[in-house]
């Protein structure tokens, strides 16, 4: 990994360098996928069929689109039970986790005559995107439905793509039902979001479509964002970690490498502040590199975003990861707990040596589903808040808004919108004569 020292100009450099992976900047591919999305709007069914033929080499009709449960019943079958324990005890720490994020509606009566409130109501429909070809995710599926599942959604619509015969991977469909989706569909690609933001004659409309995907996908949930609501509009895979001294050179090696696998755009950094870790650490990912399956990818990856910055403090090495705002960050550092408090920007935060990023992907509960690209200045990981929408309660008595009905009018006057105060004076028209 290249190693360089921290400076103004190696943090710009760094910053402009890690945008360009930004689904934003991909805009030769969006007139393929706004003529994807319209093809799907016009045609519905049709558009879909013609679609997964021709990009997943499967043939779909309306009798076989949707996911039986003679072929859930098989996925059982083919998956291995081991597997399916440990899907059912991530699932369960997800619950957990989210069913502490819960809202409720509020009211409040402190004022006489008045009431005011807040109702919490979950979503109707959601729709869940779950990448296929040669990528399987069960882990993706579990935490994009079981925020929605804890929020309440009525209806949990999901889309994977399907092999040559049809099928969908055995350990996504189980991990589908383990986490309660409701109907599954053999779709992918940008057809798939077009489907859910607009609906079909084979699959519903839904109100909001959450899930990972290609640039295809990402494309097209930006696309449809306004007809429906979407999660976000994710980046490639990154992981910032932040170390000093105490940290162990092997495992900081091994958890910057367990990002960079993602794809050829994962981003891997590490800042620390000191030259003997960069040194052990690079020298760790390169004996790793030589063993792990997938090399080629890591290397590349590396090569074009991979980096080791030397901090001349620690508070400089603060700053810059907040400047970073990684999707994933390690704190590997003799005070982590400290550090975190100074830590304003990041999708996760992991604490300690014995906290490596995977635990979040699979199996603690928190959601892996998380703002990249330095979105997390201003975004969150996937929560139940994803899968709620609030209604503001406003109840008035009359003797309640007597006492503030000339200052309503006023305003109204003084935005020049003379409706605004007339619907206010009349209540009270009988009084002003």
């Amino acid at each position: 990994m290249r190693t360089l020292k921290l400076t103004k100009e190696t943090i710009q450099n760094i910053l402009t360098d890690l945008l360009k992976r930004s689904p934003n900047n991909y805009t030769q591919y969006e007139s393929s996928v706004n003529e994807i999305i319209a093809n799907v709007r016009s045609n519905g069914d049709q558009a879909v069929f013609d679609y997964t033929q021709k990009f997943d080499g499967a043939t779909v009709t309306a009798d076989n689109i949707e996911v039986t449960e003679d072929e859930i019943a098989e996925a059982y079958e083919l998956v291995d039970q081991k597997l399916l324990e440990v899907i059912r005890k991530a699932k369960e720490n997800i619950r957990v986790y989210h069913e502490k994020q819960k809202q409720y509606s509020w009211f409040d009566s402190s004022i006489p005559g008045t009431m005011l409130g807040q109702k919490v109501t979950p979503i109707a429909k959601a729709g869940v995107y779950v990448p296929g070809g040669k990528a399987v995710y069960p882990s993706s599926v579990l935490m994009n439905i079981m925020p929605a599942k804890v929020a309440g959604v009525e209806e949990i619509i999901m889309t994977t793509p399907c092999n040559k015969a049809g099928k969908v991977n055995p350990s996504t469909l189980v991990a589908a039902k383990e986490a309660g989706a409701d109907r599954v569909f053999k779709v992918g690609g940008a057809q798939a979001i077009a489907a859910l933001a607009f609906g079909t004659e084979s699959i519903p409309k839904v109100d909001k479509i959450v899930g990972p995907g290609n640039i295809y996908v990402a494309l097209a949930k930006k696309a449809v964002f306004g007809h429906v609501s979407i999660d976000s509009i994710a980046g490639p895979s990154e992981i910032l970690v932040l170390a000093d001294e105490t940290a162990n050179p092997r495992f900081v090696a091994a958890d910057l490498l367990s990002q960079a696998e993602h794809d050829e755009l994962a981003s891997a950094i590490l800042i620390t502040t000191s030259e003997k870790l960069a040194e052990e650490v690079s020298k760790e990912v390169d004996g790793f590199c030589e063993v792990l399956s997938r090399k080629a990818i890591i290397e590349k990856s590396l090569e074009n975003y991979g980096y080791i910055l030397i901090a001349p403090d620690l508070d400089t090495a603060i700053e810059t990861a907040n400047e970073i705002a990684s999707e994933h960050m390690e704190i590997v550092t003799a005070n982590p707990f400290e550090v975190m408090t100074k830590i304003k920007n990041a999708g996760a935060i992991f604490l300690g040596e014995y906290s490596s990023e995977p635990l979040g992907d699979y199996f603690a509960g928190p959601n892996h589903v998380l703002p990249t690209n330095g979105t997390a200045k201003f975004f969150s990981p996937l929560s139940v808040d994803d899968f709620i929408k609030k209604s503001s309660i406003i109840s008035y008595s009359r003797d309640a808004l007597h006492a503030v009905y000339k200052d309503i009018a006023q305003f109204a006057d003084c935005e020049q919108l003379t409706a605004h105060a007339n619907s206010i004076r009349v209540r009270f028209e009988d009084e002003d004569k």
